[in-house]
């Protein structure tokens, strides 16, 4: 453990969630887990997100289901209160009926009450159980099975341990039937008192029942209190209003699906037409041009399709003349190319004669003579570019790919570049060519590709060192070329690659490039199968990268060789930064000591002994590099401005003479 961390500390608890996330099952598992979960929906995902007739339909269904269910708990619950309200009024008519006649034959008892008016019981009174027993036998006859009649003696215990002179009808249990809420709101209060509960049998062939119980405290003829209760069923409400349900969702699950065929018929019918006009569109845009679309009807569908028709077809005009003017073009050139052959031929050989014979001339007939033999030589080259570019237009362009070594035609490149490199005062450097750079590819299309950048590296480099950097890794390997010169300015990276594009619009051709060798470049690329790249800041120079596949139609995942250079501005500012930021870290870990402020700042250094380092160090780059997601040349470059002392980018005035 390092010094001065704590087990609990903010470290520790870092890095166990490192160890979760990189090696603990918890990670690896629960990705797994996910993984596997979502592989068997990943089919029916993806059905729901290209299919518009689907998402219609299943909206409709889900909506008219959400419709269907609303509607039916409005029903029932309207129809459950209805039944239940009819069952209160009658029920209640009906108990306070019985109350009355209970508490009537209480008050004036007879023979036929079964209970004998000069018979006394144990205590002196007259027999008050056979009179409840009869009470409760002829109030519950009344009934006809529609209620239930208990009488329970007043204040006889709690609920579970008996009641004294219970009397039930119908095998009722009364102890169980009466809720004890209910008991003692007849216990404690006056008048009538009513809940929903359960009437229990004491038979067990009889189930448990809803009931609505009514229940008041009367006298005995003693003049004693007991309770008495009505038990009403509910078993018919409950019977209507299963009935009512099962008719709802009979309907409601009818009217769905009936809705669902409706959506499904009406999208159809707009779908399908949609449809074909896609797969119509995908094969005109695959080169089909004579597709059309079926128009049947005068409706909006149809006009659509007649729109769609009218649209292909100018759309097939008009291809078929740029095709026919682009074909005319090229063949213009071409011609123009060969044609001018002969006469350029005669004209060569005549300024042969008079360039060989200048010496004899006069000094200014002389410079003459040298002029036309340069031009000459740039007329030649130009009508070589514009045959190469005619080839690539037609696409007869032909790749010869073999198995080279990219140092080989490195250094053939490098050979035929020396003089102008002297001239110029130029060192050519070359990195990453100890190992062999093996790639399939055309010689002659790389090698050309690789002078041109070489050659504008030299001449627009101003006499700075030209870096030519090799490296290989995965499918892929790479050639960059580097020149700390005047760089681009922002927006060029991507222009460069454009035909006879100059930074300098002003500035005449004097280097004898023809304004295309960046253009066949790019196209050499593309043929192999690669990406031509450029970045470049003002005035810190910038990088051409050529990155080709190490198998011939393998497609590109990366470069090894980043776009920008490990000692641009911008990377060596950021290096810089986080340097004093490490500086920092560890001067506050360990007390007393001052913090490295970084040179030039008092009481800090860059090197030991108070130096400064003339470059700081690059953390290092990775292997390689995401590919652009275009995987077009020049795609990804980036352009950086150069920041003046207040923070803000200056514009270079000096002369780029960045020529294609």
């Amino acid at each position: 453990m390092p010094p001065g961390r704590a087990p609990g500390s903010r470290w520790g608890a870092t890095r166990a969630g490192r160890l979760l996330q990189d090696g603990a099952p918890g990670g690896p598992v629960l990705r797994l887990f996910v993984r596997l979960a979502r592989r068997p929906l990943l089919p029916a995902v993806r059905l729901w997100r290209r299919n518009l007739q689907l998402r219609v339909v299943a909206g409709t269904l889900l909506m008219s289901l959400g419709v269907v269910l609303l509607l039916g708990f409005v029903v029932i619950g309207q129809v459950s209160n209805g039944l239940l309200e009819a069952k209160q009024d009658a029920a209640q008519s009906q108990a306070a009926g019985g109350f009355a006649v209970a508490q009537e034959k209480a008050n004036t008892p007879s023979a036929a009450d079964g209970a004998d008016p000069g018979a006394v019981d144990a205590k002196g009174g007259r027999d008050a159980s056979t009179w409840m027993n009869s009470l409760v036998w002829q109030l519950a006859s009344g009934g006809q099975s529609a209620f239930e009649v208990v009488a329970l003696g007043a204040n006889t215990g709690d609920v579970g341990k008996g009641v004294r002179g219970a009397r039930a009808s119908g095998d009722v249990d009364p102890t169980a039937s009466i809720p004890a809420e209910l008991r003692k709101s007849v216990d404690h209060g006056t008048g009538t008192f009513q809940t929903f509960a359960k009437i229990r049998y004491t038979a067990p062939d009889k189930a448990p029942e809803a009931a609505l119980v009514i229940g008041k405290r009367l006298t005995d003829i003693n003049g004693a209190p007991y309770d008495l209760y009505y038990l009403f069923p509910l078993t018919q409400e409950e019977e209507s209003l299963n009935l009512i349900k099962a008719t709802i969702a009979t309907a409601g699950l009818f009217v769905v699906v009936l809705l669902g065929a409706i959506a499904w018929l009406v999208v159809r019918q707009v779908v399908t037409p949609v449809r074909m006009a896609a797969g119509i569109a995908e094969r005109l845009s695959a080169g089909r041009l004579q597709e059309r679309m079926k128009v049947t009807g005068e409706d909006d569908i149809a006009r659509l399709g007649e729109a769609f028709n009218k649209m292909a077809q100018n759309l097939q005009n008009k291809i078929q003349q740029l095709e026919d003017l682009s074909r005319m073009q090229r063949r213009f050139v071409s011609d123009v190319s060969h044609e001018l052959r002969t006469p350029l031929t005669t004209v060569r050989m005549a300024a042969d004669v008079i360039h060989d014979a200048r010496v004899d001339f006069d000094p200014v007939t002389a410079r003459s003579a040298e002029l036309l033999a340069g031009q000459l030589d740039r007329f030649e080259s130009l009508l070589a570019d514009l045959l190469e570019i005619s080839r690539f237009d037609a696409g007869a362009a032909a790749l010869e790919a073999e198995p080279i070594d990219l140092r080989d035609v490195v250094r053939r490149v490098i050979d035929g570049a020396e003089p102008l490199a002297e001239r110029k005062g130029t060192r050519i450097r070359v990195l990453g060519d100890t190992q062999p750079v093996i790639a399939e590819a055309d010689a002659r299309r790389v090698e050309r590709v690789l002078r041109n950048l070489v050659v504008n590296a030299v001449e627009h480099g101003e006499g700075r060192d030209v870096v030519v950097r090799l490296a290989s890794a995965g499918g892929a390997v790479a050639v960059a070329v580097r020149d700390y010169g005047v760089g681009l300015k922002p927006g060029e990276a991507t222009r460069v690659f454009n035909r006879f594009w100059r930074a300098d619009p002003a500035r005449a051709r004097t280097t004898g490039g023809t304004g295309l060798g960046l253009s066949i470049a790019v196209e050499d690329a593309r043929l192999h199968g690669g990406w031509l790249q450029a970045w470049g800041e003002p005035g810190g120079g910038s990088q051409f990268r050529l990155t080709l596949p190490r198998t011939a139609d393998e497609p590109l995942r990366g470069s090894p060789i980043p776009l920008e250079p490990e000692d641009s501005r911008g990377n060596r500012a950021r290096a810089e930064a986080e340097r004093r930021a490490e500086a920092e870290r560890r001067a506050a870990a360990v007390p007393g000591q001052p913090a490295d402020r970084g040179p030039g700042v008092a009481g800090g250094s860059g090197l030991p002994g108070g130096g400064t380092a003339e470059r700081s160090a690059i953390p290092p780059r990775p292997a390689a590099v995401p590919a652009d997601p275009t995987a077009l040349p020049g795609s990804g470059a980036r352009v950086v401005a150069r920041p003046n002392g207040g923070g803000a980018a200056e514009h270079v005035q000096e002369d780029a003479g960045r020529e294609g």
